[in-house]
């Protein structure tokens, strides 16, 4: 469908919009005519003053003329003079394409690349440019597929697409406004009868009647029948506009595929998936790992570190993936199924551009690691900003480590307070199993109905493994609490604790060994706290 045809159907979309608003407020002057016709009195007026209610959020949504600008995201904006060579880039990109390069360049921390236009006259004349660049993307991809992402959005630019957007997306927000509107006068209506009801409950129950139970069906009917009319007609508008918008990306990826080379868009189109999800761990998993300690990573890494995680898990980052993820169409999908983009281009005849530009995209920038830091200042919140910053990850790490474990609370824990009525400690902890009470303090765990119907061996065996696991969690927090503890990062792998003495916990002998066998001897069918007491820190040795 050519630009010409697709904005005649954006522009039928919308004013089927309109349509559909003249239609019901005509209706409801019918409604009117035919009541006033029967005569005056109080349901004459009650229902001309429903009417009235009922065709202002109609009206409002008619008169909402401007289409919204959305704010920019979060990012870094970057003039030429900033980034030099990104922007040369750019604007070769476009003139490849044959379109009119963007006006901006923002920097963001997602992994996403965007363009965006702010059209006059519904899209009928051209209007300043966006390019949104993730950093991520930078970060992950080789030279010559982040170009193949540039041209798949100028293609956009060349296809008329951000310009017709206009239309497209004025029809959903005025949509969805009515809506809302509607939705939000019903639920006003279900509250305020419900708050009614409640007080003349509470009337009845003072004068010792029974309370009536609150019933409001049917309330607000009338706004959500006709919230239900517009939802009917928006489901309709966004099926149509979003197959479109499918067809839009097919042509984007052609158009990527000429400029950026055959290879370099297919590889880009597989590597984004799996990069999106790369990224998400790393935010979960390492930039964000010293929030519960009130640290940040050192300047620059909460972006920088990706590319850290990258290289030490994947030797290879342009490598192409075996796999394709093959994931349903669904109606409302703006976009096709990576699988299928994927083989459509590599169904393409081969243009012997497989060894272009294969250097990591990142040294397009000038200085990265300025402009890492600059874009931690413009997209974190100022609260997180505030935060000091870690020396290193391995600093943040033992910082994070030790406020976890200051901070938990184990079955255990919660077991010794209940049993003891004081707080949980470990030498509190020590005290009991010494004792002999280690069992029936066992039975304060949370229990399934076989381990605490269970006796003798058999309710040991059932509780050991969850008094090991609170044991050496409460252990390792007396540690961690007397500086003793340290943690090995590592970008490949879970982080692994190192026990006084100097093992990593990785080989058969040395303090892990000897802490585990303590452990074990704790909570052995005769427990014998000796072995631990002579690990643990003199101020918990003793009795």
């Amino acid at each position: 469908m050519g630009a010409t045809l697709r904005a005649l159907r954006a522009l039928v979309l919308l004013l089927g919009f309109y349509l559909l608003s003249l239609v019901l407020l005509a209706a409801l002057a019918g409604v009117d005519v035919l009541v006033f016709g029967w005569g005056h009195g109080p349901l004459t007026a009650k229902v001309g003053f429903v009417t009235v209610l009922l065709a202002i959020p109609v009206v409002r949504g008619m008169l909402m003329l401007r289409t919204p600008k959305g704010e920019d995201p979060p990012g870094l904006p970057v003039t030429d003079a900033d980034e030099p060579r990104l922007w040369a880039l750019v604007r070769e990109l476009a003139a490849a394409a044959g379109t009119r390069a963007p006006d901006r360049i923002l920097l963001t921390g997602e992994v996403n690349a965007s363009v965006s236009e702010e059209p006059r006259l519904l899209g009928l004349l051209p209007g300043p440019r966006r390019l949104t660049l993730g950093v991520p993307l930078l970060i992950g991809l080789t030279e010559a597929q982040l170009r193949s992402v540039l041209a798949h959005e100028y293609g956009h630019f060349t296809g008329g697409d951000t310009r017709l957007s206009a239309l497209v997306v004025r029809g959903r927000v005025q949509i969805g406004r009515v809506i809302g509107q509607f939705r939000a006068k019903a639920d006003g209506k279900v509250a305020a009868d419900r708050a009614r009801q409640e007080r003349a409950s509470a009337k009845r129950v003072a004068k010792g009647r029974k309370a009536k139970e609150i019933d409001t069906t049917g309330v607000g009917a009338t706004y959500r029948t006709m919230a239900r009319i517009y939802t009917a007609y928006g489901k309709l508008y966004l099926r149509a506009s979003l197959s479109t918008a499918r067809g839009q990306e097919y042509a984007a990826d052609l158009t990527a595929a000429r400029i950026a080379g055959r290879d370099a868009t297919a590889s880009a189109l597989r590597e984004i998936p799996d990069l999106s999800a790369s990224h998400d761990f790393y935010l979960d998993s390492y930039a964000t790992l010293g929030l519960r300690a009130r640290l940040l990573p050192p300047r620059g890494e909460f972006f920088g570190g990706f590319g850290r995680l990258l290289a030490a898990r994947e030797p290879e980052p342009a490598k192409p993936r075996a796999e394709l993820p093959e994931m349903p169409v669904g109606p409302y999908d703006s976009h096709p199924p990576i699988a299928d983009r994927v083989r459509r281009i590599e169904a393409l005849p081969a243009d012997g551009r497989a060894d272009e530009a294969r250097g990591a995209a990142l040294t397009l920038l000038t200085d990265p690691e300025r402009t890492l830091g600059a874009l931690e200042d413009a997209v974190l919140l100022d609260e997180l900003l505030a935060c000091p910053r870690a020396a290193g990850w391995e600093e943040l790490l033992n910082a994070s480590m030790a406020a976890g474990l200051s901070a938990t609370q184990t079955p255990l824990h919660r077991a010794l307070t209940a049993y003891t009525g004081r707080p949980a400690t470990l030498s509190a902890l020590l005290d009991v199993i010494d004792d002999g009470r280690l069992w029936r303090l066992a039975e304060r765990l949370p229990l399934s109905e076989v381990a605490a119907a269970a006796k003798g061996r058999a309710f040991r065996e059932f509780v050991r493994p969850v008094l090991l696991r609170s044991l050496r969690t409460m252990v390792l927090a007396e540690f961690s609490a007397c500086s003793l503890l340290s943690w090995e990062f590592s970008w490949t792998g879970p982080a692994t604790v190192r026990l006084p003495g100097g093992d990593t916990g990785t080989g058969d002998a040395g303090p892990e060994a000897d802490l585990d066998a303590a452990l074990q001897a704790a909570v052995a069918d005769h427990p014998d706290t000796g072995r631990l007491r002579a690990l643990l820190p003199s101020a918990v040795q003793n009795v």
